[in-house]
């Protein structure tokens, strides 16, 4: 009986370790896919969760072996975890039937060889609202693959979405694009995320005016919307609230019955169309290999209206349109190019939606563009167009920006969606920000601010300031980005002498001046400032010191600061006093 025993007491430590090798080895082998963590969406690959720090290739970057053998290994040096590539349907397919994916294999080579990871984005039927990298075959036959037409009836290069020869030419190419990803990646997990199209919508005018068209136009509206708009009614998006509203909620009729006779009716009618088709797509490349799925959205910005932009893609006021008629998509993502940053990306982070920037304008911005974005809407990802146009220079922002934010991913991997993060932007515009955290109130303003750099007072332009707050406790928090200076202050402090009225060295700026005599003392006790180090991230997410900052780096103990073009991660320690 002792012999078996110590036998079983052997053997049963091996057997837990056995099963959980099998159980590590099957979330090792699971394709990447979407979780909730608290209020955040993550990316997870190999089992751990993944925030892409990446870029997006110029449109034609990735039509050459030679241009992917060259760009490649800058993207690495440049920081990047992730590239957004495209695949080319007219070069995939050049001729109806006969499949080369010698792009698609040197782009998943070559990222393995440097680091990066794969997102493909299928430049299929549509990009940005035109067929043009539909192969030639599928253009020249008209009558078999129809175009859209406008009110006036003239046929534009823009494939009609209503047509069912065209979505299985278009999902016959994408299936087999899928299956070639699953023959070659399905181990390796290089390939983390596709997108579905590009830019999709309708130009000229808000929807297509061909005669299938119009059938469906003049035709009830789906019983399967307007069930989803009275199950969700509650939680619509406010302005297809508004627009339904209007119209007293109906829920029969046509689509000018059911939502009125304007523009925007007819950019909801597209939308539903857009979105049917591309659910095919999503739900063929969900039946071959199972990845997170997304689709891009250029903006309605500029004040202009549908046709004038591209109508009905995934934009957000939209989103219950693509929700309903695409479920198997996951992310409405917005291509960022006009000004009003933080406003567009906030109206992409909803109750339903998680934020994923695929595309951005190239600038010495994005840096603290992408540290916004990650601290205060929790992204999935952040990624420039045209990446590869940028400099991988050591001292280049962007560069700079991505190997802090590399260092920074344990952590904000850790805390995202808790509640204790928040992003900061600032520009000439939009110079402060308020947080609070209990009884303790963070003013944090732009580095231009403190008008002790030339800059901020010499009629230059300023560079966006930003960065992100991590509250890792209490009084304890990480300070990360470019450009920002921070105050603490307790509920109830006041009195405290602004910046402009001290000179650097915290004397007076300037003798013989009468000062604003500040109220008397009210606040029952001060938040001082214990200690700033500057630190690096380790990959289990602790901290590394590097240097002890104090003096004149925090104005004798007055606020934290990062100065504007240096990219730093500050562990900040408070105290109280009275």
């Amino acid at each position: 009986m002792k012999h078996n025993t110590s036998f079983k007491a052997e053997i049963i430590p091996v057997l837990l370790l056995i099963l959980l090798f099998a159980g590590i080895t099957k979330a090792y082998s699971q394709s990447p896919y979407l979780r909730k963590q608290g209020t955040a969406t993550q990316l997870m690959v190999d089992g751990n969760p993944f925030l892409i720090i990446g870029g997006e290739l110029g449109n034609s970057s990735a039509s050459s072996v030679e241009d992917i053998e060259r760009i490649f290994p800058k993207l690495q040096r440049m920081g990047l975890n992730t590239v957004l590539v495209p695949a080319y349907w007219d070069l995939i397919e050049p001729t109806e039937g006969n499949f080369d994916f010698t792009l698609i294999d040197k782009a998943i080579g070559q990222a393995r060889v440097n680091g990066l990871k794969v997102v493909f984005l299928w430049f299929g039927a549509w990009k940005n609202s035109m067929s043009c990298y539909a192969p030639l075959w599928f253009k020249k036959d008209d009558r078999k693959y129809p175009r859209a037409y406008t009110k006036t009836g003239k046929p534009v290069e823009i494939a009609c979405s209503f047509s069912d020869n065209v979505l299985q030419a278009d999902n016959r190419t994408f299936g087999r694009l899928m299956e070639h990803i699953a023959a070659v990646d399905s181990k390796e997990h290089t390939v983390v995320m596709v997108q579905i199209e590009n830019e999709i919508g309708m130009i000229e005018d808000a929807r297509d005016h061909s005669k299938a068209a119009n059938a469906r136009f003049n035709a009830p509206v789906p019983d399967a919307l307007m069930d989803y708009l009275h199950k969700n009614k509650k939680t619509l998006h406010p302005w297809m609230a508004e627009k339904w509203g209007k119209q007293g909620y109906k829920t029969k009729g046509n689509w000018q019955d059911i939502f009125g006779d304007d523009l925007y009716t007819d950019e909801i009618f597209m939308a539903w169309s857009y979105a049917q088709y591309v659910e095919k797509l999503a739900q063929t490349a969900r039946s071959i290999h199972s990845l997170p799925l997304y689709v891009n959205a250029a903006m309605n910005s500029r004040g202009r209206k549908p046709g004038e932009y591209p109508s009905a893609g995934p934009l957000a006021h939209l989103i219950d349109v693509w929700r309903c008629g695409a479920p198997s998509i996951d992310i409405l993502a917005p291509d960022l190019y006009d000004k009003g940053f933080a406003d567009w990306v906030a109206q992409y982070k909803l109750h339903n939606n998680p934020l994923f920037i695929p595309e951005i304008r190239l600038s010495d911005n994005n840096g603290v563009q992408a540290f916004y974005v990650f601290g205060e809407h929790d992204a999935i990802g952040f990624c420039p167009f045209s990446i590869e146009s940028g400099s991988d220079a050591p001292e280049a922002p962007t560069v700079q920006a991505y190997a802090k934010l590399r260092e920074l991913m344990p952590l904000l991997a850790g805390y995202q969606g808790k509640g204790v993060m928040n992003g900061l932007h600032f520009d000439m515009e939009r110079k402060e920000r308020v947080l609070t955290y209990d009884d303790l109130r963070l003013i944090c303003r732009h580095y231009f601010t403190l008008p002790w750099d030339p800059r901020a007072t010499d009629g230059s332009q300023w560079p966006e300031g930003g960065g992100l707050v991590l509250r890792l406790a209490k009084d304890e928090y990480i300070v990360a980005g470019s450009g920002i200076v921070i105050e603490f202050r307790k509920a109830g402090e006041n009195g405290l002498i602004e910046a402009k009225e001290l000179g650097e060295d915290g004397f007076a700026s300037a003798g013989g001046k009468a000062r604003k005599q500040s109220p008397g003392w009210k606040g029952t006790s001060r938040a001082g400032i214990g200690t700033v180090d500057e630190v690096k991230i380790n990959a289990d997410g602790t901290l590394g010191y590097i240097r002890r900052l104090n003096g004149d780096q925090t104005h004798q103990g007055r606020h934290v600061r990062i100065p504007a073009g240096e990219f730093s991660i500050l562990h900040v320690r408070l105290y109280e006093y009275k």
